[in-house]
Parts: structure tokens; sequence; C-alpha cells
């Protein structure tokens, strides 16, 4: 039975792992590979997990399914996983950071130009540890943050569209404030 889609092939892993993670909720069966399913006897949920591990090893590459065959349960199959491919690093921010640098519009539409960005943003906001804090901020600081981080973001989009946009682009930023930029 196949879960999802795409087939992991050692790229993508957060994007993967969050369709993975809403398949086996949508299942019920997350307490599979988050340890939290105890409740069956033995031999249920031996067989529940006879059948968990399978639909993850469907969801790889063929050379990742050699590394994670022998796991015995599904949990350990997932810790293997998130062990291996989970943890961000600086190779991988270096990747993000790079490919978004070189991204430009050229042959892409806008549309298609945005949706790359977005991925890549997305993939680089998962990576990040997200600063956030439940206090009451008297100076407006997290809506500061917010905003910078908008900015740039907007500012990244402007410089990789093609120069036919230059009036357009130019436009913007000669606003005093520039416009929100849709992100979500």
């Amino acid at each position: 039975m196949t879960l999802v889609n795409t087939v992991f092939d050692g790229r993508g892993y957060r994007g993967w792992r969050r369709s993975i993670l809403l398949s086996f909720s949508a299942k019920k069966k997350l307490g599979f590979i988050n340890g939290a399913c105890q409740s069956l006897d033995h031999e249920q949920w031996s067989c529940v997990n006879d059948m968990v591990i399978p639909w993850i090893l469907n969801a790889l590459l063929k050379d990742i399914v050699d590394i994670v065959i022998y796991s015995k349960t599904a949990k350990e199959l997932w810790d293997s996983l998130e062990k291996r491919f989970g943890r961000s690093n600086g190779a991988k921010l270096y990747h993000l950071q790079k490919e978004l640098l070189g991204l430009v519009q050229g042959n892409s539409d806008i549309a298609g130009y945005f949706t790359k960005l977005k991925r890549l943003w997305d993939e680089l906001d998962a990576l990040n540890v997200i600063i956030c804090c439940s206090c009451i901020c008297v100076y407006e600081g997290k809506e500061k943050l917010t905003k910078s981080l908008e900015d740039q973001r907007l500012i990244q989009f402007l410089m990789g569209l093609n120069e036919i946009y230059a009036q357009a682009r130019g436009n913007i930023l000669m606003m005093n404030h520039l416009p929100s930029f849709f992100l979500a």
C-alpha cells in the first residue's frame, strides 16, 4: 500500500515526513511510529506493527530501504530515519541558502517562481529554530522580527524577477514602507 505520492530519495525530508505523519494520523497509526501505542495485546500490536513497517518502506527509495530494512519495529525504523535525515545541520542549511540565492524567475511564470521560493523558505523555516515566546512584548519585538523576515523575503522575490518587471519592482521599492508579503 502506498501512503504518499513521492518516494523519499534523501532530499526534502521535512515535506516527505509531514506527508507520512498526516497519512498515519488519518489511519490512526501514529502511535506505532511515536511509541504511544501500547494498549493492544502483543499479538494484535505485532500484526499492526508488521503492517506499518511496509507502509514506510514503500515510501522510501531502495537505497534508503537497505539502511533500515532490518528494523524490528515501526518506531525503531522511524527513529532511524529521524536520526539520519531529520536533524538540522550546516550542510542542509548551506544548500538551501545556496539554492535560494541562485533562484531567479527565468522561464517560469510569476506563480511558478513564487512557488519555488515558498517551498525553499518553508523548508528553511522547518530546519531553523523558530524564535517564539509567550510573553507580552511591550516593544513589539515579535512583530518587528516577523516584519523584518517578511521584508527580506519580499526583496529576495523582487531581486529574482525578470527585467520585464523592473518598473513594478522599482515602484514597490520606492514605497516608504514595504507592502506586506503574503507568506502563509
